[in-house]
């Protein structure tokens, strides 16, 4: 197990290293940070200050590495737009993007296994075609065109939702929350459905698959034999090592809504990351493009070892494995 970890924690340093490095290609080919901060009509001696100041002035590996060391702390200078520190635009605006992935993850969950399990033990019934339906339109809509009938919908023909906004939030020490108030779960409501479609029929999907997989094997035809009811052979045996692989893929899912909440955030002018990054690209705010790509880097390096290890404590065939392979 000790050994598992650290393959995964060295090959974590790795992929932190090259997105780090990959962000900070933006600095050197995506415009001059000097002549964002100083403007067209600098003179060049100042152009020459500000690039010693910044350390612009340097060879490229001694640059690089004062980044690595900047980002390792967290610290990725000034936003060129905003003229404010980019941890701090990014500590304010992280908490709306979390609560928004988790309320979809959680959606996504809550109705995306029971849609599966029941597609999957109710083949060929009316239902079950609705949900596969569902699931289809989910995955081919895009999520833009989702976020707009919704609002079209529920927001300005039928009045039960906001359209745009967090709502009404909560103050606990730097962690701004929107899930203690009434008028906060109004508001996300509707683009946590939206964020939340796509994931909900992919696990869908995915339950169902697994589920009618494991329905076939030999252990299960075993219980079967040995008299057990339905409901325990379902929910006690298959739908128990269906969850194995479902669980990777939700873990690696919550990474991906996170990093996606792109679309979902500007749709409804959601005052997260997503939004803050569209602006930034907009504006070609160098700093904040960084930033926001090393955190998504680290979200996901962070979510894939969890599940990496939940995965080897759950699965006992790669322990085995492990075991048979020394």
């Amino acid at each position: 197990m000790l050994a598992f970890i650290l393959r995964r924690l060295i090959q974590a340093v790795i992929v932190m290293v090259a997105v780090a490095f990959i962000a900070f290609l933006l600095f050197q080919y995506v415009g001059d940070p000097v002549v964002f901060l100083l403007g067209q009509d600098a003179s060049p001696q100042q152009i020459r200050e500000l690039r010693a100041d910044l350390g612009l002035d340097q060879p490229f590996f001694i640059q690089f590495w004062h980044f690595l060391v900047n980002a390792a702390q967290g610290e990725f200078g000034l936003s060129l737009r905003q003229g404010a520190k980019v941890s701090r635009l990014i500590a304010e605006r992280f908490p709306a993007t979390f609560e928004l992935s988790l309320v979809a993850a959680i959606m996504a969950l809550v109705i995306g296994i029971p849609m599966g399990v029941y597609s999957a033990l109710r083949r060929g019934t009316f239902l079950s075609q609705v949900f596969m339906t569902i699931s289809l339109l989910g995955v081919s809509l895009p999520t833009f065109f989702i976020g707009i009938l919704l609002i079209l919908v529920f927001a300005v023909h039928l009045g039960w939702f906001p359209s745009f906004g967090r709502g009404d939030t909560l103050q606990i020490g730097w962690w701004t929350t929107g899930l203690l108030k009434a008028k906060g779960w109004h508001h996300i409501f509707l683009p946590a459905i939206t964020l939340a479609i796509f994931q909900l029929t992919l696990i869908m999907r995915l339950v169902r698959a697994e589920m009618l997989e494991v329905l076939r094997t030999d252990y299960i035809k075993f219980a079967r034999a040995r008299g057990l009811s339905n409901r325990a052979i379902h929910f006690g045996h298959a739908l128990k090592n269906t969850l194995v692989p479902v669980m990777t893929i939700t873990g690696l899912q919550l990474g991906g809504l996170i990093a996606f909440a792109i679309i979902t955030e500007t749709v409804f002018q959601w005052p997260g990351m997503g939004l803050l990054f569209i602006q930034a690209v907009t504006f070609a705010d160098i700093p904040v493009m960084a930033a926001y790509l090393c955190l998504i880097a680290l979200i996901f390096v962070v979510i894939n070892l969890v599940v990496d290890m939940l995965y080897f404590a759950v699965d006992p065939r790669l322990r085995l494995g492990k075991a048979g392979g020394h």
